[in-house]
């Protein structure tokens, strides 16, 4: 910028502004974001192709025809359905050792890993909000908290998972508790550490003052002040869930085996991947794809949200 030239108002920043000016101003921003653009795309596409399987898969994902087993993708094969009709169909991806469509259990999975990382974003958020507030807001309870916050986070997360699934069975519930539990605390120590700083605040020190109820200074002055950074946390928790999922499911310790899942694909093909990679490969170039477009939404949103990443221009 030219020097004595005025300097721009920062609709984004600026408190004089009317709230829908601003948040008309930060949508501009976000969207603007090229990793919010391109994960945000990507995830879209992965959503649909999961809401529409029924449709995209031209199989069930569960039918078997060991006649068509090992099948490379790009085959067209006869199918034999139980009923007794044949048709011809195209393996897209190619077909499993019980000869099984990769193609429409791939998509099914998809359904499976994107419900499992919402529910567990959304579980660990709001039980870690909680947390957060409370040993945030309370000093006499902060210790206690955290030490038994200290203490689940020195627990491998993947180690408890496992034990957790093993002693309660490979639920889809089960499994999204016991991935959720470990990233609980990460979201509360978060929201603990905008507590602290936000309740020295002026304006919460005179919400306090004026006998304010202690839930309504927490929710109406404290709260929205950490919905950013929560946001950015759970989608890297998203992610994180997705991946642990498919982790599970291909040690053979999350999901029933025969449930369509990226992780229990990968698990079937491993016995013969040196002849028929494809198997493996290809749902994990799904599994790899979902995991990278949340991280790269979740950076997109943090450069946009978070004001140390938050680049303006000069």
């Amino acid at each position: 910028m030219a020097p004595g030239a005025k300097q721009p108002p920062d609709l984004y920043n600026d408190d004089t502004m009317p709230a829908p000016v601003r948040r008309r101003s930060l949508m501009r921003r976000v969207l603007s974001n090229w990793s919010v653009r391109i994960g945000g795309i990507v995830l879209l596409i992965l959503i649909l192709m999961a809401i529409f399987a029924p449709w995209l898969g031209t199989i069930d994902p569960q039918v078997m025809d060991p006649a068509n087993g090992n099948l490379l993708p790009g085959t067209q094969a006869e199918f034999v359905s139980l009923a007794g009709d044949s048709f011809n169909h195209l393996y897209i991806m190619g077909s499993d050792s019980l000869g099984r469509d990769i193609w429409s259990r791939t998509l099914y999975g998809a359904r499976v890993s994107i419900t499992v990382g919402l529910a567990v974003a959304v579980l660990a958020v709001f039980v870690g909000i909680l947390i957060g507030l409370l040993a945030g807001y309370f000093r006499h309870l902060d210790g206690l908290i955290m030490r038994v916050m200290d203490g689940v986070m020195a627990i491998p997360g993947i180690l408890f998972a496992i034990s957790l699934v093993a002693l309660f069975g490979g639920t889809l519930t089960t499994v999204i508790v016991a991935i959720a539990i470990p990233e609980i605390p990460r979201v509360a120590r978060l929201l603990r550490s905008v507590v602290l700083t936000v309740r020295e605040e002026p304006y919460v020190e005179a919400a306090m003052a004026l006998d304010t109820p202690t839930w309504k200074v927490l929710l109406r002055h404290i709260l929205p002040n950490a919905i950013a950074p929560l946001i950015i946390q759970g989608t890297f928790v998203c992610a994180a869930a997705i991946l642990v999922e498919a982790i599970l499911s291909f040690l053979g310790v999350g999901l029933p085996a025969e449930m369509a899942t990226w992780g229990n694909i990968m698990a079937d093909g491993r016995a013969q991947f040196n002849q028929y990679p494809h198997g493996v490969l290809l749902p994990g170039i799904f599994l790899s794809l979902t995991v990278l477009a949340v991280n790269i939404f979740g950076d997109g949103l943090r450069d946009m949200l978070d004001p140390k990443f938050n680049k303006r221009g000069g």
